[in-house]
């Protein structure tokens, strides 16, 4: 039997093949393609023919891979997938030389996400300009994105159907306390935690998540002080005035008078990025989205807290 010559496939057979292993069948395969059944039927015969084996089991309920058909499924994807995904380099390539990415993000995620991606970014797209707005109200980040005055938004809220989002991290919520308590353990009870007076953020969209989780609590707990700025929450907690209560992020870089404690049930935010549905990003836009999809891969959704924080903060 003689060799077969893998330069005489044409993409179009394997388009096709991939189309019967989707739909199971013929006919649909051929409306998924816009092209008739009978060139459908020809395309699969005819790769057939050059691999000399079945692909598919053929019956009056449709069309079904055969186990060597399993096998080559895979592979045709992968090739369609690459070939797509040179297309879309070349065509982003035609509009990366210059261009401008507007963000709109909440402090913590500006001070320790954002800066070592915009650098990794510029670095590969010099020509492209970042600006970031700092905006910790989620429904003013809304607005911005809305209203066109920023294409990417960072967020730990859920937000309208309006918007697509991805998930970057997941964010722990903990508890800072003075380091000369030497409590010897890494998370509270209810009833450690109802001892002290708590700090917390008065920032709505921190607060309300705060207050919904403390009505579980299993002890009377009390809410002594609410501010604005993370840094006076870490201040207070650093002076003994309470058990500051604060979003990992947000507490970093934690100075060494202070404790990090889990609470008593794990509480986190999901930190996602944002665009508008149906909106005209620019290839830079669209650049940008792929470096925040590549570092959500990079970060793992449950993974021990020191490892979290060595690869967050690298």
């Amino acid at each position: 039997m003689s060799a077969i010559d893998p330069y005489k496939l044409k993409i179009s057979q394997l388009r096709i093949l991939v189309a019967v292993a989707d739909y199971q069948n013929f006919s649909e395969a051929a409306l998924s393609l816009n092209i008739s059944q009978s060139a459908v039927s020809h395309a699969i015969a005819t790769l057939e023919a050059q691999l000399g084996i079945i692909l598919f089991n053929r019956g009056r309920n449709g069309a079904y891979l055969t186990p060597v058909g399993e096998k080559l499924i895979l592979p045709a994807k992968e090739i369609l997938d690459l070939l797509q995904k040179m297309v879309t380099e070349a065509n982003r390539a035609k509009g990366l030389e210059g261009g401008n990415v507007r963000l709109v993000a909440f402090r913590s995620a500006a001070t320790h996400i954002l800066p070592t991606l915009i650098a990794q970014f510029r670095h590969r797209f010099p020509l492209i300009t970042v600006s970031v707005t700092e905006v910790d109200e989620q429904i003013e980040k809304e607005r911005i994105l809305r209203s066109g005055q920023a294409d990417i938004g960072l967020l730990h809220l859920p937000c309208s159907d309006e918007f697509e989002t991805w998930e970057i991290l997941r964010d722990e919520y903990v508890v800072l306390l003075p380091r000369s308590l030497e409590l010897n353990q890494t998370r509270l009870t209810w009833k450690q935690l109802a001892k002290y007076p708590l700090i917390i953020s008065a920032i709505d969209s921190c607060s309300i998540k705060i207050r919904e989780y403390l009505q579980r609590s299993e002890e009377s707990v009390k809410i002594d002080y609410e501010m604005k700025q993370d840094s006076t929450i870490i201040s207070m907690a650093i002076q003994g005035l309470g058990a500051a209560i604060l979003p990992r992020l947000a507490a970093e870089p934690i100075p060494p008078q202070l404790e990090v404690y889990s609470l008593p049930v794990p509480l986190e935010r999901i930190i996602k990025a944002a665009v508008l549905k149906n909106a005209l990003h620019t290839p830079a836009v669209f650049a940008f989205l792929d470096a925040l999809k590549n570092y959500q891969r990079y970060l793992p959704t449950n993974i021990d807290r020191e490892v979290y924080l060595s690869r967050l903060l690298a």
